[in-house]
């Protein structure tokens, strides 16, 4: 900026240019953040030589639907998708009811202990029993191909909490809480009525999270999920995948032998990547407008 010597006023970018530099700043960064997904999506539809051959830059090349054919055409596909949708609801709402249970106590500063059951849930952030003590738990608790494997081990995610905490202790005005504790509200009657219908914002960003965590993750449903009707989509998709790898017998009965394989596994690779992230993506927008709001009045250090 400068100084305008006539008016004594500062002077610089006009608000049109100040305007277009932002969008073009804006579009170039999501293009910078979009553009991986969307070259996925146009992959998925294109062939796998022309997609290597640096032909699918912006458009799709040969465009066919193989992929998602051979990858529906797997009858496992609808179970593991009905599975994931299980999952997913079961494990958001467990996840965010817990750690709702768990942040809300700690944000009262009056709290008996509170520093120390602090310090104990920031403690299991860095160390943990590992894979072989973890199963060896969930197996002798008898939740071996058990939906429950899945969420009680790690039912609470200890960063969500004190994102939460935070929230409580900086957005939830205190004398509203006080105010309904002197009027005869039990404590449980103060956060059911007062602080979860305040927090909505912060909900929102809780359920993100967990649904993308849950709706994500295949490892742990390959460890303590073995029956193949209990699969979620993202196993399911990752089981057809290897199934399509070419092995030298399996080449020889296909017309085209190894290329002609190697060429429908990367279609379903692609495909696959499509399909797994496709119902999020579909999800994300109707709760967007409360996600910026709440992290960052979560984020605020308490």
């Amino acid at each position: 900026m400068k100084a305008n010597t006539k008016s004594g006023k500062l002077t610089g970018f006009s608000e049109k240019t100040s305007d277009m530099v932002l969008v073009v700043f804006c579009s170039l960064f999501l293009f910078i953040v979009a553009y991986p997904l969307y070259y996925i999506l146009i992959a998925s539809v294109s062939d796998p030589y022309d997609v290597y051959a640096g032909k699918t830059f912006l458009l799709p090349s040969q465009f066919t639907l193989e992929g998602y054919k051979a990858v529906f055409a797997d009858s496992s596909i609808l179970t593991g998708l009905l599975n994931s949708f299980k999952y997913t609801i079961i494990g958001t709402v467990f996840s965010v009811v817990i750690l709702y249970l768990a942040a809300y106590p700690l944000s009262v500063k009056t709290l008996p202990g509170r520093k120390w059951l602090s310090i104990f849930f920031i403690i299991t952030m860095y160390f943990g029993g590992g894979m072989v003590p973890t199963y060896l738990v969930v197996k002798q608790t008898g939740l071996i191909n058990n939906m429950w494997s899945l969420f009680l081990p790690g039912g609470v995610a200890v960063g969500n909490m004190i994102i939460v905490r935070n929230f409580f202790e900086n957005s939830i005005p205190k004398e509203m809480t006080e105010a309904a504790e002197i009027d005869g509200a039990s404590k449980w009657t103060t956060f059911i009525r007062i602080v979860v219908p305040l927090s909505r914002s912060i909900m929102a960003v809780m359920v993100v999270f967990s649904m993308v965590a849950y709706w994500n993750d295949w490892f742990t449903s390959m460890i303590y999920l073995p029956s193949p009707s209990r699969a979620p989509l993202p196993l399911v998709l990752r089981n057809i995948l290897i199934k399509s790898s070419a092995s030298a017998s399996q080449a020889s009965t296909i017309s085209g032998g190894f290329a002609e394989l190697n060429r429908m596994t990367e279609m379903i690779k692609f495909s696959s990547i499509i399909v797994a992230a496709a119902p999020m993506l579909v999800i994300y927008p109707f709760v967007q407008k409360y996600f910026e709001k709440g992290f960052m009045a979560g984020a605020v250090k308490g």
